[in-house]
């Protein structure tokens, strides 16, 4: 197995959950589904998980476990800012990723 076929795998599983698909889409426009925070920026530094757990009504353990999956498949990164994690879409891996499982099933 290929590291492209690891990484489509890991992507195709990433968006496999709708929680998961909901989470990138507002982390995609992180200003225009939250509000402003106390410690770092939407935009620049991401979205802190207490705000996401907040908003999709998961407990926050599950809210953690749907970021790791996307972070692995590289479609966000996160970032630690004091004792919060923060998250934010990669949105230049996202578009990668699409078109990388675009270029497989054409034909």
């Amino acid at each position: 197995m290929d590291d492209q076929t690891v990484s489509t795998q890991s992507v195709l599983r990433a968006l496999a959950n709708e929680k998961r698909m909901q989470m990138l889409e507002w982390l995609l426009d992180p200003t225009a589904h939250f509000p402003a925070q106390r410690d770092g920026d939407l935009v620049d530094d991401g979205v802190c998980v207490g705000a996401i757990t907040d908003k999709i009504g998961l407990s926050q353990p599950t809210v953690t476990n749907h970021l790791r999956t996307l972070a692995d498949a590289k479609l966000v990164t996160s970032r630690q800012i004091k004792n919060w994690v923060f998250y934010k879409a990669d949105r230049t891996a996202v578009l990668d990723a699409l078109t990388n499982l675009r270029s497989r099933f054409e034909t």
